[in-house]
């Protein structure tokens, strides 16, 4: 089994940073994508950004240029850095990361428990 325990989360104002991390850990032979997503009250879950494990990354584009994803493949760990946080920001941000147990096994997806950042004045 896998468990992905994200940190970082918060109350910030408008125009202020965070930083979000999502630490892998239990049965893990190699983790290909990590990523973050975030879901809204009343919207659907999306894609923020997301980074392979050599490091080629993909941001929706009403953050890019606030918003960095990084990770650490050492420590199974991948972050968001956000700058400039907007009000619109404000949801339950999900890590996301596709794991394989075994050098035999299959990818599986795995996410973890969600972490609130908003963003108000």
């Amino acid at each position: 089994q896998v468990q992905l325990v994200e940190s970082g989360g918060g109350l910030v104002q408008p125009g202020g940073s965070l930083r979000l991390s999502c630490a892998a850990s239990g049965s893990i032979f190699s983790i290909n994508a990590m990523g973050w997503y975030r879901q809204a009250p009343g919207k659907a879950r999306e894609l923020v950004a997301a980074v392979t494990r050599g490091g080629r990354t993909n941001y929706r584009d009403s953050v890019k240029g606030r918003f960095t994803i990084s990770r650490d493949n050492a420590k199974n760990t991948v972050y968001l850095q956000m700058n400039s946080l907007k009000p619109e920001d404000t949801a339950v941000y999900y890590c996301n990361a596709d794991v394989r147990s075994g050098i035999y096994d299959g990818v599986n997806d795995y996410w973890g428990q969600g972490t609130q950042v908003t963003v108000s004045s």
